[in-house]
């Protein structure tokens, strides 16, 4: 497809860009790393290398959010993608396309349970839980606890349990008579 290196290197970061442009949600490593090999635009070992370049670069950054890194498209990378948009192959856009079109649900799901902590004091920690859907907050609830053991337990109960336990504060809250 392409004559040098150089040419499919490009286009392979003009892919990742895509990815990240036409999901419209940020994604993990594995995220990318599943859509990637899903689709067999490359291999794990290219794309790990691209992904780190386009940092480098800044066309993506990454931040942290309950103990998981997301990558998102700087305004930079948002850029180059829409001046560069059309030197992606048509079949390889309607792959990532209908690959999107498929899974987002799926890779939506797994970004849509959030929990986190942060210390106030020695004693003191903020936990945060939040469930949403369709970019809107289902439930944000924000707890007191007294120490950081507490604090992890609930945080990975609700990664475990969110659903269940949304449903039963729903539940005490429409139900609850004294």
């Amino acid at each position: 497809m392409f004559e040098n290196s150089s040419e499919e290197t490009a286009y392979h970061k003009l892919l990742i860009l895509y990815i990240l442009y036409k999901i419209k949600m940020d994604l993990t490593n594995s995220q990318i790393t599943q859509v990637v090999l899903e689709t067999e635009m490359m291999n794990y070992f290219s794309l790990q290398q691209l992904l780190s370049q386009l940092m480098e670069s800044k066309f993506l950054k990454i931040y942290k959010e309950s103990d998981k890194e997301f990558y998102c498209l700087t305004q930079k990378g948002l850029e180059t993608l829409e001046s560069l948009m059309l030197k992606i192959p048509i079949d390889a856009a309607n792959k990532v396309d209908h690959y999107i079109k498929l899974n987002k649900e799926s890779l939506l799901a797994e970004t849509q349970v959030k929990s986190s902590f942060v210390k106030q004091s020695e004693n003191e920690f903020i936990v945060n839980l939040r469930v949403i859907e369709n970019q809107s907050n289902l439930i944000d609830l924000n707890l007191n606890v007294s120490s950081e053991k507490q604090a992890n337990h609930i945080c990975n109960n609700w990664k475990k349990n969110a659903s269940h336990m949304y449903a039963e504060v729903i539940n005490l809250l429409t139900t609850y008579k004294k």
